[in-house]
């Protein structure tokens, strides 16, 4: 027998044979032989239900899952061909308007994640003030658009890529987001919305948005001038309904035109889907739907993109006829629970400060040494992902707030009080491995992943 005819009756021909990586493979392989190598790649990469750095969905329900499996094939652009899927995705932007407080009829659509959300509601918001301009005949070649050094980089990309004054609002240390003050003094005609985060990456707080919609309807009043601000809701607008409903933030302030959410964060859906919803139709810039006729059709596309799986908007639609306001609810609470129960573990144990835990906050804990260490966050960071396997980024702060360094823990809705203690004691255990042997080495710690997630 050849070891060729050996490793197709016995097993995985590549446990000796290198991947392909370089080149385009000449031959293929079996089905199960390619099944196995992927396989094997994954299996060295990081456990899902152990990444408490991503804000990102990593378990849904086996139906749920049987759902998106059966719907992989079904481009969703094909409104011709798949009209239900369309109903669907407006379905569920009708249900995100009213769960907002949309004063009544408006536009939304689905998109690849909050992005893509964003680019397209900040252009909405430039389209428009280009409107009120060019009505008033006045120059529409210095718009700017206002945020706080909370904000995702996404908020930069548009800027530069479609030619918009960015005017960021530094941070300061104690203080990790922004308000009306902060906003007033960059505000001019040529301003074309303000920002406000509603649950930021960094540490889970949300901006002052009832404050700064009360700024703009004065600026309104007094200089005549219109201001929109959009919420990007990229993780709290599927927390805050829910945890504080009390709380305004959404449509039921005059100023606040557009809001963006990704549904693959809170709205507990795998990757990748996001959606973007107006206060009222007008809101929308009409210049930017276009009209086409294709597949026998003429279909209305508001995006930056084309063809996409539809899965991710059945799943959508599935939870939230799952789960309703009240599953929603006790999700959001028991996870929240879970929070606060990892936030008093870290402040018990008399190494850590929590930050911001007696806000309304994002289910997460944001937390940083206390005394004086020969090791920092980041060590910290890295020393548990080596023992234990966890994912819990170290990251400085944005400018004017970069000396200060934190960790932060992600609590989702598979961290079950047992595994919460578990952390606690795992984070424990790492600090006291620093306490013998002082800071990793560079090139540990250079391992580590640091960023936020988006």
């Amino acid at each position: 027998m050849t070891k060729s005819d050996a490793a197709d009756l016995f097993g995985n021909r590549f446990l000796t044979v290198p991947a392909p990586a370089e080149k385009f493979p000449e031959e293929g392989m079996t089905a199960t032989d390619a099944m196995r190598l992927v396989d094997v790649d994954l299996a060295m990469e990081g456990d899902p239900q152990r990444n408490l750095a991503t804000f990102v969905t990593t378990w849904m329900e086996p139906e749920a899952q049987r759902l998106i499996a059966e719907n992989l094939h079904r481009n969703f652009i094909d409104h011709a061909e798949y009209p239900i899927s369309a109903e669907i995705e407006q379905r569920c932007v009708r249900m995100l308007a009213d769960l907002f407080h949309a004063p009544g009829p408006t536009a939304g659509c689905r998109t690849q994640g909050s992005s893509e959300a964003i680019m397209l509601g900040a252009l909405s918001l430039k389209w428009k003030w280009r409107e009120r301009r060019q009505a008033a005949g006045l120059s529409t070649d210095r718009p700017n658009l206002i945020f706080g050094g909370d904000v995702h980089v996404v908020w930069e990309k548009f800027c530069r890529y479609f030619d918009v004054e960015p005017r960021i609002v530094p941070l300061s240390e104690g203080k990790y987001t922004i308000g009306p003050e902060d906003v007033a003094p960059h505000l001019d005609e040529n301003t074309i919305g303000v920002v406000a985060v509603l649950g930021t990456t960094f540490t889970g707080h949300k901006d002052d948005v009832v404050g700064i919609d009360k700024l703009l309807r004065d600026v309104r009043k007094e200089r005549d001038l219109d201001i929109p601000i959009h919420v990007d809701g990229a993780s709290g607008a599927f927390v805050w309904p829910f945890l504080y409903p009390d709380s305004k933030w959404d449509f039921r302030l005059e100023q606040v035109r557009s809001i963006n959410v990704s549904g693959h964060k809170y709205g507990l859906v795998y990757p990748g889907i996001g959606w973007l919803v107006f206060r009222e139709e007008s809101d929308l810039a009409k210049d930017l739907v276009f009209y086409e006729n294709y597949l026998g059709k003429t279909d209305a596309t508001f995006t930056l993109n084309f063809s996409t799986g539809a899965s991710m908007v059945l799943a959508q639609y599935y939870n939230f006829v799952r789960l309703g306001r009240q599953g929603y609810t006790y999700v959001m609470k028991t996870m929240q629970e879970n929070a606060r129960a990892l936030a008093d573990n870290l402040r018990d144990s008399g190494r850590f400060e929590v930050i911001g835990s007696d806000l309304e906050q994002l289910p997460l804990v944001a937390f940083r040494l206390v005394g004086d260490h020969a090791y920092d966050e980041s060590d910290v960071a890295w020393q548990l992902s080596a023992e234990r396997s966890w994912m819990v980024p170290a990251y400085t702060l944005p400018p004017n707030a970069e000396r200060v360094k934190i960790m932060r823990a992600l609590v989702k809705e598979t961290l079950s009080r047992e595994q919460i203690d578990r952390l606690s004691q795992d984070i424990a255990d790492a600090c006291s491995t620093l306490d013998a042997k002082g800071a990793t080495h560079g090139h540990e710690r250079a391992q580590v992943k640091r960023g936020t997630g988006y």
